[in-house]
């Protein structure tokens, strides 16, 4: 069983929210239909469904499936969204955190699994607040290591890639590490918001 730190990735998320601008909320993410100020929520949620997953808690923030329509942004998001990134990491540092099984989303399933869908969250969606607010963002390369081995793993299977997943995308040879993982996360490594 493989444990990863999280609190890297994690951090560099969490200042990506704090330079988000308020003006910045209602612009496009490269997520379809996720403006910044969903993808914010959507990133507060699941900060707080994966600490929970990390500490094998059964409840309402493990059991439920992400309802995008339910998505609100807390009023003092600046401050409490990276709160919950910070407790995320932490729960994934404690003792028996990649042990056994865990639910998330309403899916059970190994908690070393779910570390790493905790990793790829905050990892890819750091990437759509980035280039959405226009800030820079580089991942770590352990992180990035973690995320493109989980993003291979993958299937073409439509189903198997519903949700956080589109179809895979060619970057070309020549692309960097980060640009792959994109393509094989199916985001467009070239994507811009329209200006």
């Amino acid at each position: 069983m493989s444990t990863i730190d999280l609190i890297g990735s994690t951090r560099l998320v969490a200042d990506l929210v704090r330079g988000t601008e308020d003006a910045q909320l209602d612009a496009p993410t490269p997520c379809e239909d996720m403006p910044v100020r969903l993808m914010l929520a959507h990133l507060h949620g699941l900060a707080i469904a994966f600490r929970d997953a990390a500490r094998k808690i059964n409840g309402p923030t493990t059991n439920t499936p992400p309802d995008p329509s339910g998505l609100v942004l807390p009023a003092n998001w600046r401050e409490l969204i990276p709160a919950r990134l910070e407790e995320l990491a932490a729960a994934w540092k404690e003792t028996g955190a990649w042990a056994g099984t865990t639910a998330a989303g309403g899916v059970t399933m190994p908690a070393e699994d779910a570390g790493l869908v905790a990793l790829d969250e905050v990892v890819l969606h750091g990437w759509d607040l980035a280039v959405a607010t226009g800030q820079g963002y580089e991942p770590e390369p352990e992180a990035l290591d973690a995320v493109e081995a989980f993003c291979a793993g993958i299937p073409d299977d439509p189903d198997a890639r519903n949700g956080l997943f589109g179809p895979r995308i060619a970057v070309g040879e020549g692309a960097g590490q980060f640009e792959r993982v994109l393509g094989l996360a199916g985001r467009d490594p070239r994507w811009r918001p329209e200006t």
